[in-house]
């Protein structure tokens, strides 16, 4: 793997083991529970657990023609500052249908953990045959910015997590 994408990967895999293992010891109950019309801790994860999936499986297509996909730019480093304020500030935003209709009802956080260890696994095999002189071209779209290359959606994966963190500090604050 070329080593910005392994620094990245690394960097969202510490964020996530350190989410993981703050929830750790906690009931079911605990991890399910959530004020009305909030999603629980679990929900949360299974939501993160969803966007990476989708994430997987847009750049599964785009990888195959990633030599005919023109590199990234200036705009795209633009539409990555403005994402990254976005998922920094305390904003709500509606996740997008197709999102809602993948993410996963369980409420068992073993399970969710084990799903999320495979969607990992699958994101570090596209990463792992990406050649240096490919990581800067566009074969990531974002929902709302579009078109983004594999180090920004990185980057991006941490935002999110990093976005949704307070909301679960919240949920484990309630008594």
């Amino acid at each position: 793997m070329d080593s910005r994408l392994q620094h990245l990967y690394n960097k969202i895999e510490t964020q996530r083991k350190a989410l993981l293992l703050s929830l750790s010891g906690l009931s079911n109950e605990k991890l399910n529970e959530h004020p009305p019309g909030k999603w629980s801790i679990n929900q949360i994860i299974a939501h993160l657990i969803a966007a990476e999936d989708l994430s997987i499986l847009y750049l599964n297509k785009k990888i195959l023609g990633i030599k005919e996909v023109t590199d990234s730019g200036l705009m795209e480093e633009l539409k990555m500052i403005l994402l990254v304020v976005s998922q920094r500030l305390p904003l709500k935003f509606k996740a997008p249908k197709i999102m809602a209709d993948r993410t996963s009802n369980e409420t068992d956080l073993n399970k969710l953990i084990a799903a999320w260890d495979l969607t990992r696994l699958e994101l570090k095999n596209i990463l792992d045959p990406i050649e240096d002189h490919y990581i800067k071209r566009k074969i990531y779209r974002h929902v709302r910015v579009g078109m983004l290359n594999i180090q920004q959606a990185l980057r991006f994966i941490g935002e999110h997590i990093g976005h949704h963190t307070p909301q679960i500090k919240n949920l484990l604050k309630r008594k």
